[in-house]
């Protein structure tokens, strides 16, 4: 019996070293994130932030990790999985601009781009009133939403330089104020 004991007791040593050392442990975004990823769905499990209670709103993007965060301050609220602009193959820059921004008045219900073969639904510009924006995941020329380029949401970039998300993170957004800051990192 002692020896399971001094067993039980190495175990719980070591799962608790491991843990203060943070590679254990989940953050409260990871708990909730929404897992597999629905693009129909939001991404995580819990209710929106309310923008109107949250003191110094702001949006950062990392899109190397195919996240966008809604931050009170530094503070995040609440974590979406995203898609961001490939990588250019001509000129091997980011198709998406990396840089300080804010949420513009421009958003629209949907859009179709016929050289892209390409639309969205629920988008809100952050750059060039119009030009880059956060959307849903991709839709046909009919309005459908393509699934294979839905599955590419939170894994890859996959846009030709927005912010896709799922939809209902979409509609979230456009309900930001234009004038939110936005921040988009590597």
């Amino acid at each position: 019996m002692k020896i399971k004991a001094r067993i039980l007791l190495a175990v719980a040593a070591v799962a608790t070293f491991t843990i203060g050392l943070g590679v254990a442990a989940t953050t409260h975004a990871d708990s909730v994130m929404r897992k597999p990823i629905d693009y129909q769905k939001p991404s995580e499990t819990v209710p929106y932030p309310d923008a109107k209670a949250t003191k110094d709103l702001n949006i950062l993007v990392k899109l190397n990790r195919h996240r966008v965060y809604i931050r009170s301050g530094k503070q995040i609220m609440y974590t979406m999985y995203c898609s961001a602009g490939m990588v250019d193959p001509k000129t091997g820059e980011e198709t998406t601009p990396i840089s300080q921004f804010e949420l513009q008045s421009e958003r629209g219900n949907s859009f179709y781009n016929k050289s892209l073969k390409e639309g969205a639904t629920d988008w809100t510009s952050f750059k060039n009133h119009g030009e880059y924006l956060f959307h849903s995941v991709p839709t046909d020329a009919n309005g459908n939403y393509k699934p294979k380029e839905a599955k590419k949401l939170g894994k890859t970039n996959a846009s030709h330089g927005c912010i896709r998300l799922s939809i209902p993170d979409a509609k979230y957004i456009q309900t930001l104020p234009a004038g939110t800051p936005v921040t988009i990192e590597r």
